[in-house]
């Protein structure tokens, strides 16, 4: 049986073009080239803190920049896998080293109701410089995951994008964490673990509508 050909199948057709596959393993080295990248720009700009090297570090200031780091892993995992369209893809890890690292700050608040001014301890100077280093040093992860998420098809853009917030953040701030010499529990599990907790709000507020496809 003759079948009439449906001009508008034809046209669609003439239209494609083949696509490139979006690869975890590509993904993964983008992610650590970016995470390089960004220790490296912490040391010419800051300088990291070559005490660490030497055995005078706090076991607080390997623990929270170890929790930041697993937690920069996880949750960049998570993201990679996300830019292929599925459903069901496994988070668990992010989502119990996000469990881990809010222990530290819970842990520091903690510690604040035995000191004489803990508004002095809390409110330090040197915390806000940190804070700030911390959300500027995971730009280039963040705009990294995003491009990539963008190359692809996430199925939930508002996780992906607090994902994307959580996974830049806790990068740049373990980076920033190599440089800072402040190794006390209070200043290390507040001020360097907030970053994380800004990231994931603006990553779950504002990325989202520049992930859907």
């Amino acid at each position: 049986m003759n079948r009439t050909p449906n001009p508008l199948i034809e046209q669609m057709a003439a239209d494609l073009q083949p696509v490139r596959s979006i690869r975890f393993k590509d993904g993964l080295i983008l992610a650590v080239l970016t995470a390089l990248v960004t220790v490296v720009a912490v040391e010419l700009l800051q300088g990291l803190w070559r005490g660490a090297w030497a055995g005078e570090a706090s076991a607080f200031f390997v623990i929270t920049n170890g929790l930041l780091l697993v937690l920069a892993c996880a949750s960049t995992s998570s993201v990679l896998k996300m830019a292929n369209p599925q459903v069901g893809n496994n988070r668990e890890g992010a989502r119990w080293a996000m469990a881990m690292l809010a222990v530290l700050p819970i842990a520091a608040l903690a510690t604040l109701f035995g000191r004489d001014n803990p508004l002095a301890a809390l409110g330090e100077h040197h915390g806000l410089s940190c804070f700030g280093a911390g959300l500027a040093a995971s730009l280039l992860s963040a705009a990294m995951l995003t491009l990539w998420l963008r190359r692809g098809a996430p199925v939930s853009p508002s996780s992906a994008g607090l994902q994307v917030g959580v996974a830049s953040t806790a990068l740049g701030a373990a980076a920033y964490g190599l440089a800072c010499p402040l190794d006390d529990m209070v200043h290390l599990g507040i001020w360097h673990v907030a970053p994380v907790l800004v990231g994931a709000l603006i990553g779950r507020v504002f990325l989202p509508p520049l992930l859907r496809w």
